[in-house]
């Protein structure tokens, strides 16, 4: 009975190669959108496949288009979505704005 490294190679070789493609790719190219490159490349690498899924997710997120100018603390907010009040309640200038519309009403 002869013993192979063809299987071994396979099973554990090849996907751990990818995964150190992976990590390594998430840490090179963290920087250049603002984000962590230590905690990307560790969400890659612990959570593998998932976690450099959800890295590429998190970067278009951050990524400016070039004809939207509406970014709220880094992220892309919709067009549907820009006249929306946040969870911490109106911002200044949209306190300003209601309180106009009352009293217009008046």
């Amino acid at each position: 009975m002869e013993f192979s490294l063809v299987g071994p190679v396979v099973l554990i070789g090849i996907p751990l190669f990818w995964l150190c493609v992976m990590t390594g790719y998430a840490y090179v190219d963290a920087p250049t959108h603002g984000m962590s490159p230590r905690k990307w490349a560790a969400v890659s690498f612990f959570v593998p496949l998932f976690g450099f899924f959800a890295y590429l997710f998190e970067r278009e997120a951050r990524t400016e288009s070039p004809n939207s100018t509406t970014f709220v603390g880094g992220f892309e907010i919709h067009e549907s979505k820009a006249d929306d009040i946040g969870l911490d309640g109106p911002t200044h200038s949209e306190r300003d704005d209601v309180g106009d519309a009352d009293d217009d009403a008046r």
